[in-house]
């Protein structure tokens, strides 16, 4: 019961930039179709449904992580005010002495197993990156595993970075999760394609 409520609650974070996505997406669509129709290609309708759940997913994501914690709404009602909302130079000043040992790597994933909420951070870690490595197998026309692994490294690395500045946690055992997540997206595509090769063809403009 833990978990789901945990869940809802990420889900709540994820919704206002997921709302504001789907509205970009349809305005943009009429530009795009013109691109391809200048270019002789068509998107078909399952492309298209998967290209609004990517956007749609990759703006929740950032939403998630790129914002500090608890932005959406005490955050945002506090910057309205005029109140900080990121650290100060003398907190980042001291987060840079925990950087050491937040750069060990394995650390925080050996403690997972102490509660359920270091587990669901891990399985979390690894499950927000899935959709990355599939849209990035599915949705590139030349995908690969190396494109797929620099999507989910570089990805988490820039997730992490912009996480230092706003006085969320930094990890590099986040790094390896996001990672692995992005990773088992691109094998999940390749199984799905190699099950359902029609399906697979369809995500591509013909």
């Amino acid at each position: 019961m833990e978990i789901l409520t945990w869940t809802l609650e990420y889900v709540g974070q994820m919704l206002p930039c997921m709302a504001a996505a789907a509205a970009v997406w349809a305005l943009s669509r009429p530009v795009r179709r013109r691109r391809l129709a200048r270019r002789g290609l068509v998107s078909p309708p399952v492309r298209e449904g998967a290209l609004l759940a990517f956007w749609v997913f990759a703006a929740g994501l950032a939403a998630l992580t790129l914002f500090p914690h608890d932005f959406w709404p005490g955050g945002l009602a506090a910057a309205l005010r005029g109140e900080a909302a990121l650290p100060a130079w003398g907190e980042l000043q001291e987060r840079l002495t925990w950087l050491p040992r937040n750069l060990v790597p394995f650390h925080e994933i050996r403690r997972a197993t102490g509660s359920p909420w270091t587990l669901f951070l891990l399985l979390g870690n690894i499950a927000m990156f899935v959709p990355i490595g599939f849209g990035a197998a599915g949705l590139w026309r030349e995908h690969s595993f190396v494109r797929a692994l620099a999507a989910g490294l570089g990805g988490s690395c820039a997730v992490e970075t912009v996480q230092f500045f706003i006085g969320r946690s930094t990890d590099i055992d986040d790094v390896i999760l996001n990672t692995a997540g992005a990773l088992l997206g691109w094998g999940l595509y390749r199984l799905l394609a190699r099950l359902r090769p029609g399906w697979a063809a369809a995500l591509s403009p013909a």
